[in-house]
Order: structure tokens, then sequence, then C-alpha cells
């Protein structure tokens, strides 16, 4: 197999580029149904708060050009609801002459509902175009790498505190509507299975697991919410509070704003102080873990060639 028909597409979620495209991003996430003008403003106020846009293409173009160095090939970026899109990004790997790629969405929690959706638009889309051959990775939760990277991370917040043996850490993960649960999706399970064993890296005694970022559709959402969690903690007296988003792997308006802005207002007007562990961003550490992800699923790819 030459190495140049090889590559590997990361997938994210997307986000506007300016606050004149928010109305097509909110929009395109809606499935097309335009929002209100109060819909609309409500969003630009979140990205007004974090300074205009989400740093998520920027980060998500790093991580790529750090991964195709790491593993010398070619490394597409594809977005679910903004450019460049899944299916424009399958067709230039296409036009580039790319006849196989692994396809990794940079979420480690698989749902029917957020990776399915992924897989789906890369397997329409390749259909559509005659190829890349595709492998897909559903989930990565448990990779060993990414445990370590995430553990260090919740140790480095800790210690940041005046206590570090003392304060609990909750993970949190995006939302998704309950109606998963009744498909046996297993997104819940593994949000719990990484929590888990972070925890036990890190030596934490005191952790839970909220959801975070839900959209108010009228039906119910995956719970408890983060904000519910931080009013349960002041309940209790809790005067510190580490947050690990184990559900993201960089920093874009769900970590910004949901956890830096609105939960971190809500824990100090309860005198709780809040500490947020780092994003993965394109860390050195991320990056050799998303190296071993891809080359565990192209050298299969390779040995059909």
């Amino acid at each position: 197999m030459a190495a140049e028909t090889s590559a590997v597409l990361l997938m994210a979620y997307g986000s506007p580029a300016t606050l004149e495209d928010v109305e097509g991003y909110y929009t395109h996430i809606r499935g097309g149904r335009t929002p209100t003008p109060e819909q609309v403003e409500g969003l630009r106020a979140r990205y007004r708060a974090i300074g205009g846009s989400s740093p998520l293409r920027r980060i998500t173009q790093a991580q790529a050009e750090a991964l195709a160095a790491r593993v010398g090939l070619p490394v597409y970026v594809g977005m679910k609801h903004w450019h460049p899109f899944i299916a424009e990004t399958v067709d230039q790997m296409r036009a580039d002459g790319i006849a196989r790629a692994v396809a990794i969405a940079l979420a480690p929690h698989y749902s029917r509902m957020s990776i399915g959706g992924y897989i789906t638009a890369v397997a329409e889309a390749a259909a559509r175009a005659g190829g890349p051959q595709m492998a897909y990775v559903e989930s990565w939760h448990l990779h060993p790498l990414f445990l370590d990277a995430l553990a260090d991370r919740v140790r480095e917040a800790r210690r940041s505190l005046g206590d570090p043996e003392a304060p609990p850490v909750v993970f949190t993960a995006h939302s998704l509507p309950e109606r998963i649960l009744e498909w046996g999706d297993p997104y819940v399970a593994q949000l719990h299975e990484t929590a888990g064993a972070v925890a036990r890296a890190a030596e934490v005694r005191r952790w839970s697991v909220a959801f975070q970022s839900a959209s108010a559709t009228g039906e119910p959402w995956l719970g408890p919410d983060i904000l519910d969690v931080l009013r349960e903690l002041h309940a209790g007296g809790a005067r510190e509070v580490v947050v690990c988003p184990a559900g993201f792997v960089a920093d874009h308006l769900e970590v910004l704003y949901d956890i830096d802005v609105e939960a971190r207002q809500l824990a100090e007007s309860f005198g709780i102080r809040l500490v947020r562990t780092g994003s993965l961003n394109a860390d050195p550490s991320f990056i050799e873990t998303l190296a071993a992800i891809a080359q565990k699923h192209l050298n299969p790819l390779a040995e059909r060639c």
C-alpha cells in the first residue's frame, strides 16, 4: 500500500466563523428549521462572551497538523455542522487520490445520535464520491493514553486548590435526549467508565458524573445537569470543586461559556471556587492518543490492500 493513498479524517461538531454565520449554523443544527431572532441573538451573546467566536476550527486544524506530522500521512478535517462539512472534505479526499482512510470523531464516547451521525455522514459521502474506503472508530473512551492525559489534568487542577485531597471532581459530557436510553445506547455507561478510570488513576475519592449544554427542545435530556450538581454541592457545604469536561477534547463554546462563564458564575454565587481541567487541544499527549488510534485502524486496511 502506498502511504500517500492513506489518510486520517478528523471530525468535529463545527462552529460559526463569525457572528454573522450564527444564524446559518444554528439553522443547520436544527435540521434546516430557521431559529427565531431571539434564539439567534441568544447564541450570538454566548459567542460574544468568549470573544466573538469559537477557537474550535483553529484547534482542530492544529490537531490535524500535529497528527499528520506524527503519523506521516495526510490528515483532513471535516465538520458536522459548518464548513468544511464532512461531505466537502470526503470529496476533497477523493479528488486528492486518497484510497483509504480512518475516520475519527473528536469525541470519545459513542452514541447513535452523536458518533453514529458522524459515521453516517462519512459513509454517505464516500458512497456518493466512490471512495475512499473507510474504517470507522466508534469510541475510544478507555484508551490508556486518553485516560492518562485526563488524570494528569485532574491532578494538576486539584493541586491548584487549597486542599488537593478534598475537593470533589465532577466529570461532564454533552447532554443528549433521554430517548437514547430506550435504544440501549452506551453513551452514559461509557462516560461513567471514563470517569471511574480517571478517578482511580488520579486517586480521587469523591467524584460524580454530570451533563451539560442541553438544548431546549421540549423533551427530557440526560441529567443531572452540572448546574444542579453545583447546587447540591453548595447545599452539602462544598467550597471547592474541580470540573473535568471528559466528553470534550478542545476549547469551544460548551467549555468556554457553559463551564467557564455560566457554571463558574453560579459556583461563585455560592462561594464555591470552581477549577476546570485544561482541555486536551493539540497537546502532544493527545496527539499520541490520536496517532495510536489511527494506526490501529489503518493497519487492517493496509492488510486488505
